[in-house]
């Protein structure tokens, strides 16, 4: 995949990743792995406050973009300006755009023209590849 060709601000070796992430996260964010639907906490997230990449601490997401799409993940309607960035992904049969941390590539999930305004778009983001810090 072309996120493992480009030079990232935040990079490691597969070694230092499966130290910095559990087994589950490694498999999603560094193998493009998704995690089983409605398995995490963060789905049930409401407060106030900032998702992160759970590899680097990059800010992803604010809270107030989050909304239930009924998917089984977090969803949200834009990421932070500049926090994100997509591809085409063509596994599984199917064409969908990729999402992953602009600062070190991780793979996060993906994005869908079916989210509500104003952007319409849906970023269907694996919980397990963020962490949140409440405001």
């Amino acid at each position: 995949m072309a996120t493992e060709a480009k030079t990232y601000k935040v990079s490691h070796s597969d070694e230092e990743w499966r130290r910095i992430l559990t087994p589950e996260q490694f498999a999603v964010m560094r193998g493009h792995g998704t995690e089983r639907p409605g398995s995490c906490a963060l789905l049930a997230e409401k407060r106030p406050g900032t998702f992160a990449c759970a590899g680097c601490g990059e800010p992803l997401f604010e809270g107030k973009g989050k909304f239930e799409s009924g998917t089984g993940w977090p969803s949200f309607n834009e990421p932070i300006e500049g926090s994100v960035e997509t591809e085409t992904d063509r596994s599984l049969g199917m064409v969908r755009t990729e999402v992953h941390c602009a600062t070190c590539g991780s793979h996060l999930g993906h994005v869908f023209p079916d989210g509500p305004p104003p952007t319409g778009l849906r970023y269907c983001i694996n919980g397990v590849a963020m962490n949140f810090e409440p405001t």
